[in-house]
């Protein structure tokens, strides 16, 4: 491994996990290999958790249609404990930290770059959901940011297979420059051997 490494463990939430709206049936099948990592290197994973809002109005544009149609997951209607992170993730903070967004990307507001760019990490390992959308956002925005991206496929998941499995042909095939695609035990040997 080359470079200072984050793992970016994406919107491991109970509100995913357990029984909503928006529940990954896949995500109980990747924690085993999130958990490994995180314990391995606590202070080298960054969570983020997906922040619903109060309300669909207090969110711009298509956003409040967007909330209108999952109503029953605002703020004002959830249990919001559902939006911490799970409980075999949520001992791990801290060391770990935790970075809230309210959209897909972790990089909209700019502070999640300004940390690690302070930290002079150079290269991401991405885990957690889902793959075709939250995990596909933080992954084309670390690029265009320069990051190099480690996509870890058995620590990724989606509600839909087969949008799953388009993304990650995907970014294999147009993305190969700028991101490896590799399996969390692949990974963890590179990293100890780097140490």
């Amino acid at each position: 491994m080359s470079g200072h490494w984050i793992h970016l463990c994406i919107d491991m939430q109970r509100m995913f996990a357990e029984d909503t709206p928006w529940r990954v049936a896949w995500m109980s099948k990747v924690s085993p290999a999130i958990v490994e990592i995180a314990s391995r290197y606590p202070d080298q994973t960054i969570f983020t958790r997906f922040i619903p809002p109060l309300r669909a109005e207090q969110m711009p544009g298509a956003w409040q249609a967007y909330y209108r149609k999952w109503q029953d997951m605002t703020l004002d209607r959830l249990d919001r404990d559902l939006i911490d992170l799970v409980s075999e993730l949520r001992r791990f903070v801290p060391p770990a930290r935790i970075f809230d967004k309210m959209t897909y990307s972790p990089w909209i507001s700019g502070q999640l770059h300004r940390v690690l760019q302070t930290e002079a990490v150079e290269t991401l390992v991405i885990t957690g959901g889902e793959t075709d959308v939250c995990v596909l956002a933080a992954v084309l925005g670390g690029i265009d940011l320069g990051y190099r991206i480690r996509v870890l496929t058995d620590a990724i998941c989606s509600g839909a297979d087969d949008t799953h499995d388009a993304t990650l042909k995907l970014l294999g095939d147009r993305f190969s420059v700028q991101l490896d695609l590799l399996e969390t035990e692949t990974f963890l040997k590179k990293a100890a051997r780097a140490r």
